[in-house]
């Protein structure tokens, strides 16, 4: 075996993380984020990156970027709406696999058109719904469709980062509807913290790991709240520190345009593994 030391990413983290690299705000062009990808697919951290997340409009233009006979595996963001994107996927070649259909489905018409695609496909698709009033018959819909919630935790805006007592509300009724979830934009840090260029405060991956790990438990909302706003490190670190044996409960994994970022973060926090 290699005397080289490498970093080993368990099974809280495995698949944890889908490259967004051409999304705001990182804006990589197309070229740049499938060699990106092509890199973090060949890195140590491996495990720890899901599919490249592209927009159903740029699919025509990817097979110029990639290298003969390359596999790719990505996840389509349906920016052309869920038919449009689902023509744009049955052009692919074979050497792409698409293994998620996003879409933004604010009301019932949109999720049973994104339902149809689901059936159409065969391929999971996700939902993103918003936070708030009538939240969990829009769960109980979804979960009828074999559709799953998506959920947007920041932004280019203040109004795009929900409260902590919003998302605990979002996380306590994906766990009590038994559905898997996926989140998307402004968790770049494991703990929740105020960006001193923005005066945003976002929300930790680490915060939020421990707080749905805390409502699969059977805690109420405002228990999973107060999870959610701490900003001292030594307790996150506690409650992930047990979990890191363990698959991630219901929560999927998160849309990053940067894998340094969290990467960075876990293995400052010792989160990742170091084997010989």
């Amino acid at each position: 075996m290699s005397s080289h030391k490498h970093l080993h990413i368990g099974p809280l983290f495995t698949g944890f993380i889908d490259d967004a690299a051409v999304f705001p705000p990182g804006n990589a062009p197309l070229g740049t984020a499938v060699e990106r990808h092509r890199q973090h697919r060949d890195a140590w951290y491996a495990p720890l990156v899901g599919p490249l997340l592209l927009p159903a409009s740029a699919l025509t233009a990817l097979t110029a970027h990639l290298q003969d006979d390359e596999h790719l595996t990505i996840g389509v963001i349906a920016d052309t709406g869920p038919d449009g994107a689902a023509d744009a996927i049955a052009d692919l070649p074979g050497t792409i696999a698409v293994n998620q259909i996003e879409a933004r489905a604010g009301h019932d018409t949109a999720i049973h058109a994104l339902a149809r695609v689901a059936a159409d496909t065969g391929i999971h698709c996700y939902a993103e719904i918003p936070l708030g009033t009538g939240l969990p018959a829009t769960l109980d819909l979804l979960g009828a469709l074999d559709l799953r919630p998506k959920f947007r935790t920041g932004g280019l805006t203040a109004d795009l980062f929900p409260t902590p007592a919003a998302l605990a509300d979002a996380i306590t009724a994906c766990v009590r509807a038994g559905l898997d979830f996926k989140l998307t934009a402004g968790l770049h840090h494991v703990l929740r913290h105020t960006d001193p260029s923005t005066g945003f405060t976002h929300h930790g991956f680490g915060n939020i790991l421990a707080a749905t790990a805390l409502a699969a438990s059977g805690a109420e909302p405002p228990e999973v709240a107060r999870l959610l706003e701490i900003t001292e490190s030594d307790p996150i670190r506690y409650s992930l520190r047990g979990m890191l044996a363990h698959p991630r409960p219901h929560w999927i994994g998160f849309g990053s345009c940067s894998i340094a970022e969290p990467l960075d973060d876990l293995i400052e926090w010792s989160l990742v593994d170091k084997e010989n």
